[in-house]
């Protein structure tokens, strides 16, 4: 029979006596007894075998005589076995025979004990083994516990550290991402970085050629104190080393670490101004890492942390700069191309600019040309048919111009609008205006419902009457001849819903989503009979939503006719509701001295024959000089001055024209081919008393001529902006 150890807080140490006698085994338990630890029993030496597997014992107490295995016998097992090898065993026998003994000690016995056994001798020398079993397991308990506190030490430092370059990295992403423009996200990069990572940080941008385009810096400064950060643009930095290792950069992917020798207090650097400069540290340079700066295959540049001589790279914070220069090899290339992309879209608007401008400057004579046909040319029909054709083409072309300026104003969200309230019968007619030459070329059967009771809206009406001009002439462009185009307006709470139906070709079920995307157009093919440019319905979804409303295109499919439908907010009648009716009747202004300055011969000799016949006194000239001498003599009262004139341009006239002028001050119009908000913005600071872009309708110049006569110059610029804006 045998005990099991007893639980409790501090564990009792096992003794296992082994004997086959009953009364011996009693004698021995109750001698243990004031020990108070646990006395294990076992009969026999296999039982006492099969206890040493199942539990830890602090001294075993074995009978030496025994049945079938005896004490020396059981000895010899236990000390078989690696894990019993050290766990002491006092012999207890009746023989004191030298034999005995010297047999016991060999099998690893560390005492005899003699029967009969003298109790506190037995105490004794168990008690010494017990205690030396309790200060063994204390130590491993020790020794167990400084493992596992190390262990949390070692996982807290990583936990630690994980989250010291998580945060870090976290931080530098936001400040990678924060802009995408180069200079000022690398400056805010190398800021950042010192004294996080060393004292001293570098990004160097290599051109194409594998050259140093420039260098961004930030170092610490001054001891003992704050942390004061310098900061620098350079081009490169003159130090051979540094400059030998960005070389050899270009063509590895891994980090390299230069020795600095000298311990540099200073480097210097060359800023593009012929000699090269120092600049100062606040330490000794000791060590410097390059890592290089690869995105999509391309070496951009590198990026370089240096730490004073005190200081030293540690393998985490190397790891946190291969880290942070991968991610900072990511940004440089965003930046770059989004600095690429906004150069081509500059030269892009720059060249849509220039080309509105050149093709209004021959756009300009051809109207005039046209409206001196109007006015003196032949009556027949084969002439008026003619002289109608060139004026639907120029305005045609007019518009295609207007349209490709209006795609450099969409995509930079420059289109404004000037509110006010309008009538929605009113934006419909003079859309249909418009819209009208293209609509009888095709004889198409117009059908027009409007509500019976005005509708008003709060909007822009020149915008308004150019969202349905445009769904007019795209109904007009893809309908049949003599097919049906119907414009229908119905009220439905505080909006109003406008319906342009047609029966003409229709649309794909693929291409409805893309309807309104800009570029999009359904036939693509080499006749491109119906000509345009993909533009008007990208500007009427945008001046739809810049109103608050919506637009939606709608079609059965190829063959069967296209529905856009417009809903647009109402609004309650205001006393002073804004109408872009036109007046057709004819304004004959009185006749004025006008003053025609344009390097474009035809477009001077047409508007001054133009204006000639309509009474006024005209004089021209090609450039700024000529200009100058004939104003000082015909004193005009009236100027159209163009803005690109060779060796003077129109600017530098306004201004010797003010100066030399006398009273009353003539008023300076600028007709132009630029006709950008820019370009008007320009010419309004400038002192220009109006901007009107080339090619003029004749009517409004007309009108313009009597807002001179009338008003003067202050309603002029107004008269300028109102022709400008309905043309």
């Amino acid at each position: 029979m045998h005990e099991l150890a007893a639980s409790g807080s501090t564990p009792r140490a096992n003794i296992l006596v082994v004997d086959d006698h009953q009364d011996k085994v009693l004698v021995l338990q109750t001698i243990l007894e004031d020990l108070n630890e646990n006395v294990v029993v076992a009969s026999s030496g296999k039982e006492a075998l099969k206890l040493m597997l199942e539990m830890e014992f602090a001294v075993i107490l074995l009978d030496v005589k025994m049945p079938e295995m005896d004490g020396f016998e059981t000895a010899a097992l236990i000390r078989g076995r690696r894990k019993f090898a050290h766990t002491p065993i006092i012999f207890v026998t009746a023989y004191a025979e030298e034999m005995h003994t010297s047999e016991g000690y060999s099998l690893g016995a560390v005492d005899y004990i003699l029967t009969p056994i003298v109790p506190d001798v037995l105490r004794t020398k168990v008690s010494v083994f017990v205690q030396l079993f309790h200060m063994t397991n204390r130590i491993k308990q020790q020794a167990e516990e400084r493992v596992i506190l190390v262990r949390e030490q070692t996982a807290r430092a990583a936990a630690e550290e994980a989250i010291r370059r998580s945060t870090f990295l976290a931080d530098a992403s936001h400040v990678l991402s924060k802009s995408l423009a180069v200079e000022e996200t690398l400056t805010g990069l190398t800021r950042f970085v010192v004294p996080f990572l060393g004292d001293l940080c570098a990004i160097v941008q290599f051109d194409d050629a594998g050259g140093v385009r420039n260098t961004q810096l930030a170092w610490t400064a001054g001891r003992g104190g704050p942390v004061n950060i310098q900061q620098a643009t350079v081009v490169r930095l003159c130090d051979e080393k540094i400059a030998a290792g960005l070389a050899r950069s270009l063509t590895r992917t891994d980090v390299e670490l230069l020795e600095l020798e000298s311990e540099q207090i200073a480097l210097a650097a060359d800023s593009g101004g012929g000699s090269p400069d120092l600049l100062a540290l606040g330490f000794a340079l000791g060590k410097l890492a390059i890592f290089p700066l690869v995105a999509r295959g391309r070496q951009l540049g590198a990026l370089l942390c240096g730490v004073s001589t005190s200081r030293s790279f540690s393998s985490a914070d190397l790891a946190i700069a291969s880290d942070l220069a991968g991610r900072t090899a990511i940004a440089l290339d965003n930046g770059l191309l989004y600095s690429r992309i906004q150069s081509a879209d500059q030269r892009k608007d720059e060249f849509l600019a220039m080309l509105a401008h050149e093709l209004r400057n021959p756009l300009a004579p051809i109207r005039s040309a046209v409206a001196v046909m109007h006015r003196v040319g032949s009556q027949t029909p084969l002439m008026m048919w003619s002289r109608d054709v060139i004026e639907r083409q120029v305005a045609h072309l007019t518009r295609l111009v207007d349209d490709l300026l209006d795609v450099s104003r969409l995509t930079q969200g420059k289109i404004r609008l000037e509110r006010q309230s309008v009538d929605l019968g009113s934006v419909i007619e003079r859309a249909l205006e418009v819209s009208r030459p293209s609509i009888d070329s095709h004889k198409h059967r117009l059908q027009v419902m409007l509500p019976e009771t005005p509708v008003y809206l709060d909007g822009d009406p020149v915008r308004l009457a150019q969202v349905f001009s445009n769904l007019l002439n795209n109904a007009a462009k893809f309908t049949p001849e003599e097919g049906r185009i119907s414009v229908i307006a119905e009220l439905a709470a505080n909006r109003v819903r406008v319906r342009i139906q047609d029966n003409g070709c229709g649309m794909p079920a693929d291409l409805l989503p893309h309807a309104f995307d800009l570029f999009t157009q359904a036939n693509r093919s080499l006749a491109r009979s119906e000509g345009g440019l993909g533009i008007g319905l990208t500007l009427v979804r945008t001046l739809v939503q810049k109103h608050g409303g919506s637009v939606e295109a709608h079609s059965d499919g190829p063959g069967k006719g296209s529905e856009f439908i417009v809903e647009l907010p109402v609004v309650q009648r205001k006393s002073r509701v804004t109408s872009t009716k036109r007046d057709d009747r004819t304004v004959q202004p009185p006749a004025l001295r006008i003053l025609l300055i344009d390097d474009n011969s035809d477009a001077n000799a047409t508007l001054a024959t133009l204006l000639g016949l309509c009474g006024q006194e005209v004089r021209t000239a090609l450039d700024g000089p000529t200009a100058l001498l004939v104003a000082a003599e015909f004193r005009p009262q009236l100027v159209f001055c163009d803005l690109g004139l060779p060796g003077m341009d129109g600017y530098e006239v306004l201004r010797l024209l003010r100066a030399q002028a006398a009273d009353p001050m003539p008023a300076i119009i600028a007709l132009t081919g630029y006709g950008r908000a820019e370009d008007q913005k320009l010419t309004s600071e400038a002192g220009f008393d109006g901007h009107l872009v080339k090619p003029v309708d004749f009517e409004r110049l007309q009108e313009l001529i009597v807002a001179q006569t009338q008003n003067g110059p202050g309603s002029l610029a107004v008269a300028a902006e109102a022709s400008r804006r309905l043309s």
